[in-house]
């Protein structure tokens, strides 16, 4: 392994060395210069990473490849002078650079990932040698271009699109891009071709497009102005609707601030209003009959939507970080609440959730720390892991009589939550359940279930009292683990044992009472009960308990009165 060093903000690689390792000078914040020796033939991953002081390197002629991330974020290096032996340069090789003006393409270079200068925001120079014969920068375009299939690879603000271009792929992140004009022999504007230029403020689709990739203009948070040309046989945005719609299935693929959706549209497509930041209201006409995956995903200014009854389908992740949404409206016609549709909507203080509704999918309302009360009605047949959690403001929850589980993570960390009922159909009570679920001091286990799973209650700080009816068979690990408040116990039915650490540090608790035929409690079941004062049992089970609860517990086993018998 070759020994780096810096002197006085110069870089020193030993002569000889063939490769610069992974890692070798990364988050060297003091690297001001470096000079490479002419031996070396492989920059490898990261290698100068997060070095924002650099401003000077020399890569000799020596050097073919420089893998992923190797200048990533030296953000003080301007320029960069690319060898004519390099053939392959790798993506992220030289990401968010953002003081880079130019760079030059040198003749061998073959192997080139459009990704390895995204975020160079400062770029406003773009040229291919003359000698490359697969890449070229025609008619001084600005630009990189693939020679034998005509698409843009990269561009930057000065670009200029020649008439020859089919296809554009690359102006990711290009900040500083406030207009393009797009020409008409272009027919496929691929994924993420311009997907967070934020200055982009207008575009202009030509009639010779044919295909939009559904995430070309994500995080164009500027535009204001979008049309399509009237002879375009594909797409079109009728009625000035600052919008492009396939024509064909009247999808709306592409939106801004500035759309009004027509009365002709019916799908809201992925991602069509996604990071959308200026938009702070939206009418949905009821010709729509479904809102695709994330299509108002990041909106953040959005405060408030109405869900007409002609949408049958909403998506996953359709509002997730709508920070400022406060109120929505979701019709009878909604079965499906998908997952994370309303994750980190942070604004939201109540929903009232529809008859129709059958499944709650993952993490549907996670993070929403205003949300207040939820009622699930007894439509509501499954409720996925994490369909809640971190809900930190939630206090009451009703539960209907058709889940017959608490999955995984439901209402995990929704630290407010104080009344919690349950329906009658509840059998498990899955891992995690209500774990840190700390302002919570009663929990009514009903008769129904006959499973807890592992760390359900943990870390419910505020628990008082628990009672685990006759019905449980079933007990996990750690299930009441950092139950601090905990004073009372009673498990009442025959559980087939009290696992590891299902009480442990569970400090205030003074009274178990245990039920007759537990079979097999661990050793370390009530670790950390430092206050426990009494363990009672049934009559006539004091040696059965003293054979399964550890010898330091004997003392304080205390036998109940038998049961009277009623006189028949």
């Amino acid at each position: 392994m070759a020994q780096y060093e810096i002197k006085d903000g110069v870089g020193i690689i030993p002569a000889g060395t063939t490769e610069i390792e992974y890692q070798a000078f990364d988050d060297c914040t003091e690297l001001t210069h470096v000079v490479i020796p002419d031996s070396v033939e492989i920059i490898r991953t990261s290698a100068f990473r997060d070095c924002i002081a650099l401003t000077d390197v020399v890569i000799p002629e020596s050097v073919a490849e420089i893998w992923p991330g190797a200048f990533k974020r030296c953000t003080a290096l301007k320029s960069i002078r690319l060898p004519q032996s390099l053939r392959k340069l790798c993506y992220d090789a030289f990401k968010d650079c953002s003081s880079l003006t130019e760079i030059v393409i040198p003749d061998a270079l073959v192997d080139f990932d459009v990704r390895a200068f995204e975020g160079c925001t400062a770029l406003s120079s773009i040229k291919v040698s003359e000698g490359n014969k697969k890449f070229d920068s025609r008619d001084g375009c600005n630009a990189i271009i693939d020679t034998a299939n005509n698409g843009m690879l990269l561009g930057c603000a000065a670009t200029v699109i020649p008439s020859s271009v089919t296809t554009l792929y690359g102006f990711q992140k290009c900040t500083t891009l406030k207009s393009i004009v797009i020409p008409n022999n272009v027919t496929t504007i691929a994924r993420e071709a311009f997907m967070g230029c934020t200055g982009l403020t207008n575009i202009v689709i030509p009639e010779s497009v044919t295909s939009i990739a559904w995430d070309s203009f994500l995080g164009c948070t500027a535009l204001t102005s979008i049309k399509v040309a009237e002879g375009n046989q594909t797409y079109d945005s009728r009625g000035d609707c600052n919008a492009i719609i396939e024509t064909k299935t009247n999808e709306l693929i592409v939106g801004c601030a500035k759309t009004v959706i027509p009365n002709s549209v019916t799908e809201i497509g992925n991602g069509a209003f996604q990071d959308c930041t200026t938009l702070t209201s939206i009418v949905i006409p009821s010709s729509v009959t479904e809102i695709s995956i994330s299509a108002f995903q990041g909106c953040t200014a959005l405060t408030s939507i109405a869900i007409p009854d002609s949408v049958t389908e909403m998506s996953s992740w359709v509002f997730w970080g709508c920070t400022s949404l406060n109120s929505i409206v979701m019709p009878e016609t909604i079965r499906i609440i998908h997952q994370s549709a309303f994750r980190d909507c942070s604004s939201l203080a109540s929903i009232d959730i529809p008859n129709a509704v059958t499944k709650i999918r993952v993490g549907a309302f996670g993070g929403c720390t205003s949300l207040a009360n939820i009622v699930i009605p007894d439509s509501v047949k499954e409720m996925e892991a994490g369909a809640f959690r971190g809900c930190t403001n939630l206090e009451n929850v009703i539960i209907g009589n058709s889940i017959d589980k608490i999955d995984r993570g439901t209402f995990e960390y929704c630290t407010n939550l104080n009344s919690v009922t349950i329906g009658s159909s509840v059998t498990i009570i899955r891992e995690n359940a209500f774990r840190g679920c700390s302002g919570m001091k009663d929990f009514a286990i009903t008769e129904s279930v006959t499973e807890i799973e592992e760390s359900a209650f943990s870390g419910c700080t505020g628990l008082t009292n628990i009672c685990i009816p006759a019905s449980v068979t079933k007990m996990g690990e750690r299930i009441f683990y950092e139950c601090a408040a905990l004073k009372t116990v009673s498990i009442l039915g025959a559980v087939s044992k009290l696992d590891k650490g299902l009480f442990e540090d569970c400090t205030s608790l003074e009274t178990i009472t245990l039920g007759a035929g537990i079979k097999k409690i661990e050793a370390d079941a009530f670790d950390g009960c430092t206050g426990l004062k009494t363990i009672n049992v049934p009559a006539k089970k004091a040696d059965y308990y003293k054979k399964r609860l550890p010898e330091k517990l004997h003392s304080i086993i205390v036998e109940l009165p038998a049961e009277k018998k009623s006189k028949k």
